[in-house]
């Protein structure tokens, strides 16, 4: 593993931290594959009944993707990219142990899919989420489709057009968040929860986390084949590397 994650075990759950906190915990390809990895190998741990994924720092779980790596895409690049995030998303559905958010801070653009992703969430007052890629002059494909699972598609228009970041309070009253918890209680709560799931019966909770992505693959699928279509062409095009320059400028 790299020194951008940290892997831990406390009782039986399997602890991963996203460890740049000078770059808000955003991630490349390295940081994503052994993301990845530890998931996998937890997966394979009998010791381990949960997993919680949590951020470094106080300001962010995860900024999303590093535009330092995004900046100099090509089309064929794009393509390769997304099929990156289809092993990143399809571990996360198909983990046969649950998982669980310890949002320490912010989660933006891939980072808030990421964390829907989990089954379940816990943050903080000052957390935010949403999906400002159009912000960056990124397209957003996998994006919707995981909101739209979770939060219907009226809001998920809303969110991915206007790029909002909705504040914890918002994310708890509809849901997203399950438990809103001081900002130095999030992991224990995290902990805590993931150990009372560890406990529960294994081929149980191995089936039914399998029936949830049965439930939504062939939809999976598709949007990963329009995801392609659609990063290809947004990148060929150079407005992506245009828009990231000046949405990173505006930040300086």
């Amino acid at each position: 593993m790299s020194a951008h994650i940290l892997i831990d075990q406390q009782d039986r759950v399997g602890l991963i931290t996203l460890n740049k906190p000078e770059k808000l915990n955003a991630w490349d390809r390295p940081m994503r594959d052994d993301i990845v990895r530890a998931l996998r190998d937890f997966d394979r741990d009998d010791g381990v009944g949960a997993v919680v994924l949590t951020g470094a720092g106080e300001r962010a779980f995860s900024a999303g993707q590093d535009f330092a790596e995004a900046h100099d895409f090509d089309a064929d690049r794009a393509e390769v990219w997304i099929r990156e995030w289809e092993t990143f998303y399809g571990t996360l559905r198909r983990l046969t142990k649950p998982i669980v958010m310890a949002l320490n801070g912010t989660a933006a653009g891939s980072a808030f899919q990421v964390a829907l992703l989990g089954d379940i969430r816990v943050a903080h007052a000052d957390v935010r989420m949403g999906q400002p890629e159009i912000n960056a002059g990124i397209a957003s494909i996998t994006g919707p489709w995981i909101m739209k699972e979770i939060l219907g598609m009226s809001r998920t228009v809303e969110l991915t057009l206007t790029g909002r970041m909705m504040p914890a309070d918002e994310c708890h009253r509809i849901g997203l968040v399950h438990h809103l918890v001081p900002r130095q209680e999030v992991l224990a709560k995290s902990l805590q929860i993931a150990n009372e799931l560890a406990a529960k019966a294994p081929l149980a909770m191995k089936l039914d986390r399998a029936w949830f992505a049965d439930m939504t693959e062939a939809a999976f699928q598709h949007t990963i084949a329009a995801a392609i279509r659609a990063h290809r062409e947004s990148y060929a095009s150079g407005e992506p590397a245009r828009m990231m320059e000046d949405f990173m400028a505006k930040r300086r």
